[in-house]
């Protein structure tokens, strides 16, 4: 059984009025065997004769009339000093209480053990709240790192984009100025054939190298174009020897690429895809001399995976 307040305050009052008891009891026992000592004069007894006037002679009674004879005062003796009385308890020179004495207070009843639980409860409360703040300030601080890391995604890539849409509006204001250059070209030669047409025919036959004879000069021209790509392309492991992939190139006379693009129908990966791409504008200029008759601004070719 837990010993609550109320039981402590009633021990402590109970062992005051027993001390309070037993001094009363030794008091009132010293007082009762207190012995009254008997004060005594001190000296010599005195002696003295009693003797009747009357019995006197005639001759006395008259001397003693004329001069009486008195008794010289006898002195008192002086006791000697007694020792002072032991004080009583209720002879004490204590001042008398006016003022009533404050009551004492009631022990609380409250039950100790529901004190306790109840402390104890606001001690995991408090607890329970300081983790609940510790985790949302954990929470907080991985949310901005999530945020800022995403914003430095973010940026970039429209850094990353950016450079793209330079580089591609770099490679449009090249193609531009390229096709430019071209159509002069092409108007040069249109204005120098139309003041020699002799010339004009003599530059529309077929070249030398072909002997006059080469009635197959778009395969001739799609070989060369094969072998081109073929000298600036790196066979990736994906991409199986012999498996096709079609082409579309944009170019210029003399063989200038503007674009090059792999067709949906292509079943090369992405590396090989980015790999071929690569080997055409590596292979520029294109075959063209020669193949004049059979050159074209938009050309497909049908490009086919080969080691060197």
């Amino acid at each position: 059984m837990r010993e609550t307040r109320a039981d402590t305050a009633q021990a402590i009052l109970y062992a005051v009025a027993l001390h309070v008891a037993l001094v009363v009891l030794v008091v009132m026992g010293m007082w009762w065997t207190r012995t009254h000592t008997v004060v005594s004069a001190a000296g010599e007894p005195v002696e003295a004769d009693v003797v009747d006037a009357n019995a006197l002679s005639a001759p006395m009674q008259r001397a003693l009339r004329r001069h009486p004879v008195t008794a010289p005062p006898v002195e008192a003796a002086t006791p000697p000093p007694q020792p002072l009385p032991e004080p009583r308890p209720e002879d004490a020179p204590v001042q008398r209480q006016v003022k009533a004495q404050e009551p004492v207070p009631v022990p609380d009843t409250i039950d100790q053990e529901r004190v306790d639980r109840d402390a104890l409860s606001a001690q995991t409360r408090e607890r329970e709240q300081e983790e609940k703040r510790r985790q949302e300030q954990i929470d907080l601080t991985e949310r901005e790192r999530q945020d800022e890391a995403e914003k430095r995604q973010r940026l970039a890539r429209q850094a990353d984009l950016q450079r793209q849409l330079a580089d591609i509006r770099k490679q449009r204001a090249q193609a531009s100025k390229e096709a430019q250059l071209a159509e002069q070209k092409l108007q040069q030669l249109a204005d120098a054939r139309a003041r020699n047409p002799a010339q004009s025919v003599a530059s529309a036959s077929p070249p030398a190298g072909n002997n006059g004879v080469d009635r197959d000069l778009a395969a001739r021209y799609a070989a060369a174009l094969q072998e081109a790509i073929l000298r600036n392309w790196t066979r990736p492991d994906s991409v199986p020897q012999g498996q096709r992939c079609k082409l579309n190139i944009r170019q210029l006379p003399g063989g200038e690429v503007i674009d090059v693009q792999v067709a949906a129908s292509c079943p090369y990966d992405d590396l090989g895809k980015r790999s071929v791409e690569a080997a055409v504008l590596k292979a520029q200029p294109l075959p063209y001399a020669g193949f004049e008759a059979v050159f074209n601004r938009n050309l497909t070719v049908n490009f086919e995976a080969q080691d060197r």
